[in-house]
Parts: C-alpha cells; structure tokens; sequence
C-alpha cells in the first residue's frame, strides 16, 4: 500500500477530507521521525519504533577486493508489539 492509499483509508474510516487525512498521516510521520532523532523510542499499539546504533565496521568491495571503512550508522527498527502480531495470524 502506497502513502496516498493509506491516506484514502484514513480518510474513509476516520470521516475526514482527504486534505485532513493527509495532514494527520504526515503529522504522524513526522512526529515519529522527529522523535526517533532525538533517541528517543515511540511506543504505539502497533509496536516499538527505536533507533539502533551500528558500530564501524570492516569490508571489502565485491568488485575489486580492495578493504574499506563502513562508518558507524543509526538505523530505525522496528519491533512489532504483541496485539499486532496476533492479528497477522488470526485464521
């Protein structure tokens, strides 16, 4: 599902315009990034979003061989919670 899909499904189950939608799916966006920046975690119902830190690390170049650098990095995560794991296996 694409954010312009999601944002017409909001809409619909919310009764809200599609301009309000919108502003209310990029307004959550928005605050789980800005939230996740500061290294802080975002607990909701669906699960955990958190940011984890990967250490510098050594690798190669597939193409030439040469070793290089990989710089440490932050990635965001995602860990589903309990609620949302068991809707995905409801039969």
């Amino acid at each position: 599902m694409r954010k312009a899909e999601f944002i017409e499904v909001v809409a619909s189950k919310s009764e809200l315009t599609k301009q309000d939608a919108k502003k209310a799916v990029e307004a959550l966006f928005e605050t789980i990034y800005t939230t996740l920046a500061k290294g802080e975690e975002v607990q909701v119902g669906l699960g955990t979003f958190e940011v984890r830190e990967h250490p510098e690390v050594k690798g190669r170049n597939p193409k030439t061989g040469i070793k290089i650098s990989i710089p440490a990095r932050k990635v965001p995560s995602f860990k589903a919670g309990k609620e949302f794991k068991k809707a995905l296996n409801v039969k």
